[in-house]
C-alpha cells in the first residue's frame, strides 16, 4: 500500500501511527508543505494522512496551502480512500466538511480522558477501546461537528474529540500517535511552549502513571485504522 503523509512543522513524529504504517509494510509518500513543498494536485496514493502543527486551520495568510490541503482531504473520502487528521489534520477535515472553526477556546494539555460516544463505541476504529481511556492532547482550538460526521468521542472540556466521515475517514482532536517517546521529545525540543501550556507540569509522573496504558491504546487505533485501507 501507499500512503501519503502531510506534515504541517518540524516537529512531527509519527509515532505509533508510523510503527503501524511499518508493520503493515506501507510505502510512504511524505510532503512537507509549510516548507513550500508543493501538494499533490489529484489523488494518487491509497490513503491520506494529516499531523498537526502549531497554527491554526485557518492560517491560509501564513500558511497558504491549507485551502488545498482541505480539499485534497475532500477528495481522498469522495473516492472512499482512508483518511486520517490529527489534532490541526482533524481541524482541517472539519473545515474540508463546511464545519466551524473556533480558535483558542479550548485549551487542554497532558495525557486526559477521552469518552466514546455510543456510535464511537460501535466503530471499527475505537469501538474496541474501553469506554474512558487516556490519550495525549496538546490543542487550543476546537470545531464544530461536520453535517456529515459521526461523532465518535468527546472530553470533559472539548466535545469534539473524533468523529468519522463516510467509512473511513476519521478526525481525532487528541494525539494518539504521541507515545511516552513522542512526548519527551517535544518536552526536550519545547520545555517554554509546554510550560506555559501547564506551568510545573509533573512529564514524569504523569507518564509513569497513564503513559503506558496510553501508548497501548494509541497502538491499538493506528492498527485498526491502517486495516481500513
Amino acid at each position: 500500500m501507499r500512503v501519503a503523509i502531510v506534515e504541517n512543522t518540524a516537529a512531527t513524529n509519527h509515532g505509533q501511527i508510523g510503527v503501524a504504517l511499518h508493520e503493515a509494510g506501507a510505502r510512504i509518500d511524505l510532503y512537507k508543505p509549510w516548507k513550500g513543498q508543493p501538494l499533490p494536485t489529484k489523488v494518487d496514493a491509497d490513503a491520506l494522512v494529516v499531523f498537526g502543527g502549531e497554527q491554526s486551520a485557518l492560517d491560509d495568510h501564513s500558511h497558504p496551502y491549507l485551502p488545498q490541503l482541505a480539499q485534497l482531504m475532500a477528495e481522498y473520502t469522495a473516492l472512499d480512500r482512508p483518511v486520517l487528521g490529527i489534532c490541526l489534520g482533524c481541524q482541517l477535515l472539519a473545515r474540508a466538511f463546511g464545519a466551524e472553526n473556533h480558535l483558542g477556546r479550548t485549551p487542554e494539555f497532558g495525557w486526559t480522558p477521552i469518552t466514546l460516544t455510543e456510535a464511537g463505541r460501535a466503530d471499527p476504529v475505537l469501538g474496541h477501546l474501553p469506554t474512558t481511556f487516556p490519550i495525549y492532547q496538546w490543542h487550543g482550538d476546537t470545531f464544530t461537528l461536520p453535517k456529515e460526521a459521526v461523532q465518535l468521542a468527546s472530553s470533559a472540556a472539548v466535545a469534539q474529540q473524533g468523529f468519522r466521515i463516510g467509512r473511513a475517514t476519521y478526525g481525532t482532536q487528541f494525539h494518539f500517535e504521541a507515545n511516552r517517546a513522542v512526548v519527551r521529545d517535544w518536552r526536550a525540543s519545547f520545555p517554554d511552549l509546554m510550560n506555559a501550556a501547564r506551568p510545573n507540569w509533573d512529564f514524569e509522573t504523569e507518564a509513569a502513571s497513564l503513559g503506558a496504558e496510553a501508548d497501548a491504546h494509541g497502538l491499538s487505533i493506528a492498527r485498526a485504522w491502517v486495516r481500513l485501507i
